[in-house]
């Protein structure tokens, strides 16, 4: 089996167009990264098939597809923490979709306000760039101009 599908799932409920477009796993599935629409914080990431993105799309309502449990859930509707949707776009290759939400309440399973506040990992960081430098540093990756820790 290959690793993505980019033929749109039999029967979608999506507009032909973007059913294309998506480039599915094995399992029929897009990754969907929420993220706060105000603050730009990043919630959490789910699953989603053409319906669970086709009910995203129609309902106001986050709606995602349980890996685990092989059923939709809406986000909220046992624990209250709604996801309202701002918007949805697709990535360039249609591998991944980014769902900006107003969040009510917390949106991990744990009750933390996003999944990722939890474990942060060791890491080697890269310098900060000023807007003048990053123009630059596109231009001539041989220089850069680091801002201080």
């Amino acid at each position: 089996m290959s690793a993505t599908s980019e033929k749109p799932a039999e029967n979608s409920p999506l507009d032909p167009g973007l059913a294309a477009r998506l480039t599915r796993n094995p399992d029929g599935l897009v990754c969907a990264v929420v993220q706060q629409w105000d603050t730009r914080e990043l919630l959490m990431v789910g699953w989603m098939d053409d319906e669970a993105l086709h009910r995203t799309l129609t309902s106001g309502r986050v709606t995602f597809w349980s890996r685990s449990r092989q059923e939709y859930w809406r986000k909220g509707d046992t624990s209250g923490h709604v996801q309202w949707v701002k918007a949805v776009a697709l990535d360039c290759d249609g591998d991944a979709l980014l769902v900006t939400v107003d969040q009510v309440g917390a949106a991990c399973h744990t009750g933390d306000r996003t999944c990722f506040d939890a474990d942060r990992l060791k890491v080697v960081t890269g310098p900060v760039l000023t807007p003048n430098a990053s123009r630059n540093l596109s231009q001539n990756p041989s220089q850069s101009e680091e801002s201080p820790a």
